[in-house]
């Protein structure tokens, strides 16, 4: 019964947040100081009087405004993000073709630097030795170092100077190599700096004392005991990461000129296509919203303690 009501509580959070997001974008859209009509078909677009009353008429500008906002809300709860003028697309299918990429894209970016961490904190943690002073200046570094930057310094030796990877596209398993190796170097420091700040703390915990009392290697109480509470936070900033690359890795997806929400994001913006980038913006609120409820569950199976707790 616990972990149903906290389930429901933070569906109703997670309700509140994309109704907060569908309202601002409704307020948005109401405060451009020109016509919301040549906004929507584009600025700098011709609007015929036909395709000008279709627009009005799809999205309710000839109704009260309670009656405009009451139909955005409503479309949006059924999934319904409006059309594409400009492109003559549906918003919904717009960010759905370039979806899978980046889902793959920051999949795979994510577990390569969660794995990575992992390997530097059972390795570094509790000690004080050359490994540990080594993985911590790589950590700063990966901190310091922006993405674009190492992507930048990949393709010039692992494309340019040395042809092993493909310049830019989207053509098979090579094309993936180095914008994962981007993000998820450029994410490795963060991730492996808290979760070794953590576990040393575990490690000196009475629990981790006791677990070494009854006859387990200091290896075993690392990945059976101290690592769990490690994982903790480390849970929280991968989601957070996840969902902010899910929203669009706009800045690696062109240095390496991969399709993805970054780029279509990036080309509505320069087109003032506003129905993209609102239907992004909810698109993102949504992905946030669902991976926080995720983690959420995800932190009762790492941490027994609050399984007890429920």
């Amino acid at each position: 019964m616990a972990l149903a009501k906290e389930l429901f509580t933070r569906l109703l959070a997670g309700a509140a947040v994309l109704w907060a997001a569908a309202s601002l974008a409704f307020i948005v859209l109401q405060l451009l100081p020109s016509d919301p009509v040549q906004v929507i078909y584009g600025a700098d677009s011709t609007v015929t009087p036909e395709m000008r009353d279709r627009i009005r008429a799809d999205f309710g500008l000839d109704q009260p405004l309670w009656r405009q906002y009451a139909g955005f809300v409503g479309r949006t709860v059924t999934g319904d993000l409006g059309t594409s003028y400009q492109q003559r697309r549906t918003v919904v299918s717009i960010i759905t073709s370039e979806l899978g990429s980046t889902i793959t894209l920051a999949s795979l970016a994510v577990l390569l630097a969660f794995s990575m961490a992992v390997l530097a904190t059972l390795a570094t943690a509790g000690r004080d030795n050359w490994l540990r002073r080594v993985i911590s200046s790589l950590e700063l570094v990966s901190v310091s170092t922006p993405a674009f930057w190492i992507g930048l310094l990949l393709l010039t030796f692992f494309s340019f100077q040395w042809p092993i990877f493909p310049v830019v596209g989207d053509q098979g398993w090579k094309s993936l190599v180095l914008p994962v190796a981007t993000l998820g170097i450029a994410l490795f420091g963060t991730l492996s700096q808290v979760m070794r700040n953590e576990m040393d703390q575990a490690l000196e915990q009475p629990f981790a004392l006791t677990a070494r009392t009854r006859g387990l290697s200091l290896w075993a109480v690392r990945w059976r005991h101290a690592l769990r509470h490690a994982l903790i936070p480390a849970l929280t900033i991968a989601a957070e990461t996840f969902g902010a690359l899910l929203a669009g890795a706009i800045i690696t997806e062109q240095v390496f000129g991969r399709p993805g929400l970054g780029r279509i994001t990036l080309q509505a913006v320069r087109n003032q296509d506003i129905p993209v980038v609102l239907g992004v913006v909810l698109f993102s609120a949504f992905v946030f919203v669902t991976i926080n409820i995720i983690v959420d569950l995800l932190y009762r199976v790492v941490d027994p303690r609050l399984r007890a707790r429920a």
